[in-house]
């Protein structure tokens, strides 16, 4: 009689592997080509994720969808390149309990341009 054990142990992928940061830009709506900007007219009501390439340069739009109220901010907390892929995580900042807020609905998003790449994004 044999018994085969086996282990909970796995390899671990490299792929999600932060290999290098990525110099990025982020823009002011009139930065943003006009193509991008009409998708993201489009999508605004929702929470999209959206990439955009010109001959130069790869543009990625993260927005959060309608808020009931102004003073959202979004941080890029990393954007950065694995051996297969491009990774961005952002974050949504509400508006302080102190700060004064207009009472109009709002739809944050941000813009980062980087360099062309050929890899995917993944949105964190």
């Amino acid at each position: 009689m044999s018994m085969v054990l086996l282990s909970g142990c796995s390899m671990q992928s490299d792929d999600n592997k932060k290999l290098e940061d990525i110099k990025f830009t982020v823009l002011s709506e009139d930065e943003i080509p006009e193509e991008l900007k009409t998708q993201i007219e489009e999508k605004k009501q929702e929470e999209f994720k959206l990439t955009y390439s010109d001959d130069a340069n790869l543009y990625i739009a993260r927005g959060y969808g309608k808020q009931e109220s102004g003073g959202y901010s979004i941080s890029v907390d990393e954007l950065y390149f694995t051996e297969n892929a491009v990774f961005i995580h952002t974050s949504l900042i509400g508006p302080s309990p102190s700060e004064q807020v207009e009472n109009s609905e709002s739809f944050p998003y941000v813009v980062v341009k980087m360099e062309l790449t050929d890899k995917n994004v993944v949105f964190e």
